[in-house]
C-alpha cells in the first residue's frame, strides 16, 4: 500500500470510529509504529486529524475551512483568475462549475452570458446564478450531502453528473503538486469532482498561487488532465515551468496591488 493510500485509509477510519490507536494501525497496515506516527503527524499538520496520546481523533471543525472563511482569502487573485476564465465561456454553452470560492467568483462573472446551462454541486454558485442570472440561463444543482465548503457530494451527486455531457468544467482545487496532481481534503468531494472531470470535454482548473505545494488527502486528477490551468502572477518561476510542461496550457494573470 502506498503512503497516500494509507493516509486515506487512516482518515476514513478516524471519521468512522472517531479515533484510532497507533498500535492498531501499525498491525493493520503491516508497518512500524514510527511510520504510523509520521502519518499522523502529517495528517495533523494538514488539520485533518487531532493528535492525542497514543493515536488520533477527529479534528472536528478543522477538517476543512468553511466557504465563508475561504472566501476572504486571496480575493484579488480570485477575481483576476475568474475574469480571465469567463472569457472562455461562449453563449449557449453547457458548462460545470465545481464547488469553491474561485468558482463562485466566476459565477458572478457569468450572470450576463446568454443561454448558458450551468451544472454545479456548489450551493453558493447556484444561488449567485439564480438570484442575479438571466431568464434564459439554466442552472442544474446536482443534489447530495452538504460539506463544510458548501459542496454537494456523495452518491446522489455522482449519479447525477454521470448522466451528463458538458463542454467545459471549471474546477476549483485545494492543492497542487507535481507528485499528487490536483487534490482536495474531502474524500467524497474528490469522487464527485472526478465524475465532473469525466463528464466534460475540457477541464479548466482555477487555482491561485497558494494552492501550489499544498496537498489534500485525496487526489482528483493528474496535472496532465488539465487542458487549461489559470493562476496568478505570484506563482514561482519554478512552478510555472513545471506546470507549463505538464498541463495543456498555463495562463498566468496579473494582479495589481489594489486588486484591479
Amino acid at each position: 500500500m502506498l503512503a497516500q493510500q494509507r493516509h486515506a485509509a487512516i482518515l476514513d477510519r478516524v471519521r468512522v470510529t472517531g479515533g484510532v490507536r497507533v498500535g492498531d494501525l501499525a498491525a493493520e497496515f503491516g508497518v512500524s509504529e514510527m511510520t504510523i506516527r509520521r502519518d499522523l503527524d502529517l495528517l495533523h499538520e494538514r488539520g485533518l486529524v487531532a493528535k492525542v496520546h497514543g493515536g488520533a481523533t477527529v479534528a472536528g471543525a478543522t477538517d476543512e475551512p468553511g466557504f465563508r472563511a475561504k472566501s476572504v482569502r486571496q480575493q484579488a487573485e480570485k477575481a483576476a483568475i475568474a475574469a480571465h476564465a469567463a472569457r472562455l465561456v461562449r453563449p449557449g454553452a453547457a458548462i460545470a462549475l465545481s464547488a469553491g470560492t474561485t468558482t463562485a467568483e466566476l459565477a458572478r462573472q457569468l450572470v450576463d452570458v446568454p443561454a448558458l446551462t450551468v451544472v454545479t454541486n456548489s450551493l453558493p454558485v447556484a444561488d449567485i446564478l439564480h438570484e442575479r442570472g438571466r431568464a434564459d440561463q439554466t442552472v442544474v444543482l446536482t443534489g447530495g450531502v452538504r460539506t463544510r465548503s458548501a459542496a454537494l457530494v456523495g452518491p446522489v451527486a455522482v449519479g447525477a453528473v454521470r448522466t451528463l455531457h458538458l463542454d467545459l468544467l471549471f474546477l476549483g482545487v485545494h492543492g497542487i503538486t507535481e507528485r499528487t496532481g490536483f487534490t482536495t481534503p474531502n474524500l467524497t468531494e474528490a469522487e464527485t469532482n472526478r465524475a465532473l472531470v469525466t463528464a466534460a470535454d475540457r477541464l479548466v482548473v482555477l487555482a491561485d498561487h497558494t494552492k501550489w505545494g499544498t496537498v489534500g488527502i485525496s487526489a482528483i486528477t493528474d496535472l496532465s488532465t488539465a487542458d487549461v490551468l489559470i493562476t496568478d502572477d505570484r506563482l514561482t518561476p519554478q512552478a510555472r515551468q513545471l506546470l507549463t510542461d505538464r498541463v495543456g496550457e498555463l495562463i498566468v494573470v496579473p494582479v495589481t496591488r489594489d486588486g484591479t
